[in-house]
């Protein structure tokens, strides 16, 4: 193991909180597979090193690639209980929301301010700043601010959820880099920011980090590399990083396309790209024997945990089948269970009970998706109007949203959906279905807490599109201007919606009392729209 040497910098005091998290439309909330999962595939968003299959069984390869997990990805409001978070990059800014008075206060930050996290209890928030390569701690109540520096050439974060550390690191993939000022540019060094103690460290992770996972302690990350598993823990108080090669093959590794992280941190699975294993890395163990393999079926394509965190489960495309892993030692016989022979399913959304799966495919082109009843291990196919581009499932998991891409696949030239976005409400109690032809390609997904409303925008379009889930009867609101990102205040049924404007605009939606209030232009501390 390494322990880093420390390097403090100087802090600043300005007033400022920013916010913003990717949100995966595939898992329905953060807290679903998204708390110890991470996934990517052909998305479009990694692009360097070239994609590797060298690795790959070519036996099993059914020519239809990854399947993809879609993000509504923007740089969005985050929020609190009590507060929304909204960034200005371009002014180099950050604006507090109160909720409910939606009073304003607006403080200047870094330069470019281009990610943030929060920590779960709300008490504090952290900026990257892109163009000033400096990371700012911020009491969430105070918006008092301590600033640390971090390496150049670096572009992403993540923070546990204590809000106790943070890592950056350069992901090539993401839009847009970090800045440097010449000479050597490595790629795959990392910084390790102590934000309660305010210092930074410096280290080396494999080559091309796509991510960076916690657990549920914050005592352990991993940072995701084809060729590497770089392990930190925490414990001691001081960083401590060891490197653990899971590939055989260093020079042309099969690319890591998913990552289940115990949430206990006493393991790792690790699903390449077009391998027929998966390979389990023991955290505890310094040994050559913490990297094994374990069997999977062919041609494993997605990889979730169960919301209660006690199983993997495995979809294998290739031989149809579902591989389902005890967490409690993934090394055990999986349970496995057939899918349909004549389907084509790649991806697997649980329901937030568990108690419901829904399979499909966003690489077959095919207008199908299975519903699985955990209860019985019983499949059943349902029809669809179109390919699926993206799947979400209320909060209550009574109802899959289903989004469907411009593309046809098998749609026949005589269906209305024909050339056109389109979406589906399921009943999953019945299978009932309505689908809804769209103006333009969603961007953006949320539900209120209690499950009753589901919200979406579309792009260019300036509306907040509702979806009743008891009633299946759509409507929509109309907005200022066009939307940026939507998301929900917690512990309420109020949605809000940024959305495009010189100085800044938000609105919020409360479906209780159906009333659209917006705010534009914070710099100058504006007053509320009805």
């Amino acid at each position: 193991m390494t322990t880093f040497r420390p390097s403090l910098f100087p802090i600043g005091l300005s007033a400022l909180l920013m916010a913003c998290s990717d949100y995966a439309m595939k898992t329905a909330s953060e807290e679903s597979d998204g708390a110890y999962g991470y996934a990517y595939g052909d998305t479009g968003y990694y692009s360097a090193p070239e994609d590797n299959t060298s690795g790959a069984d070519s036996d099993y390869d059914d020519g239809l690639g990854s399947e993809a997990e879609s993000d509504f990805m923007s740089l969005r409001p985050a929020t609190t209980n009590a507060y929304v978070f909204v960034a200005n990059p371009d002014r180099n800014t950050v604006t507090r929301i109160s909720v409910p008075s939606l009073a304003v206060l607006t403080a200047e930050v870094g330069v470019e301010p281009s990610l943030v996290e929060t920590s779960a209890d709300y008490s504090r928030a952290i900026t990257f700043n892109k163009g000033s390569n400096s990371v700012s701690i911020i009491d969430a109540d105070s918006l008092e601010v301590s600033e640390v520096e971090v390496r150049r050439n670096l572009n992403q974060m993540k923070m546990s959820a204590q809000g106790s550390w943070a890592v950056c690191y350069h992901d090539v993939g993401a839009e847009g880099g970090g800045s440097s000022s010449g000479g050597a540019i490595s790629f795959n060094a990392i910084s390790i920011v102590d934000l309660e103690n305010e210092t930074h460290f410096e280290a080396m992770a494999g080559s091309y980090p796509h991510d960076v996972q916690f657990t549920e302690d914050g005592l352990m990350a991993v940072v995701i590399s084809d060729d590497y598993l770089s392990a930190i823990d925490f414990s001691t108080g001081q960083p401590e990083l060891r490197r653990i090669a899971i590939a055989e093959d260093l020079v042309n590794p099969p690319r890591a396309e998913e990552v289940l992280l115990d949430p206990q941190g006493r393991y790792a699975l690790v699903r390449q790209y077009g391998v027929n294993e998966l390979v389990l890395v023991n955290l505890e163990t310094d040994s050559a024997e913490a990297v094994s393999l374990i069997a999977v079926g062919e041609n494993p394509t997605d990889m979730d945990v169960s919301p209660d965190g006690t199983e993997a489960i495995v979809v294998a495309r290739g031989s149809k089948e579902l591989w389902i892993y005890d967490l409690s030692d993934p090394s055990l016989p999986p349970s496995v269970l057939p899918m349909p022979e004549e389907e084509v399913f790649g991806s697997l959304i649980l329901s937030p009970d568990s108690s419901q799966g829904l399979l499909y495919s966003t690489a077959s082109q095919e207008s199908t998706m299975g519903v699985w009843s955990r209860d019985a291990d019983d499949i059943v196919v349902r029809g669809l109007v179109k390919p699926v581009s993206n799947i979400g499932v209320s909060p209550t998991g009574e109802t899959a949203v289903v989004f469907h891409p411009a593309e046809n696949g098998d749609t026949p030239s005589t269906s209305q959906f024909y050339n056109h976005f389109a979406l589906s409400l399921v009943d999953l109690s019945d299978y009932f279905t309505s689908a809804y032809q769209l103006a333009a390609e969603p961007d953006s997904f949320a539900s209120t807490p209690d499950g009753n409303i589901g919200f979406y925008t579309m792009k260019n379009q300036p509306y907040l599109e509702l979806l009743d889930y008891r009633t299946f009867v759509p409507s929509e609101v109309r907005l200022p201007s066009n939307p940026v990102h939507l998301g929900t205040l917690p512990e309420t049924n109020t949605a809000f919606v940024s959305q495009e404007h010189g100085l800044g605009r938000i609105s919020f939606f409360d479906t209780d009392e159906a009333v659209l209030q917006t705010i534009t232009g914070f710099e100058l501390n504006a007053a509320i729209e009805q």
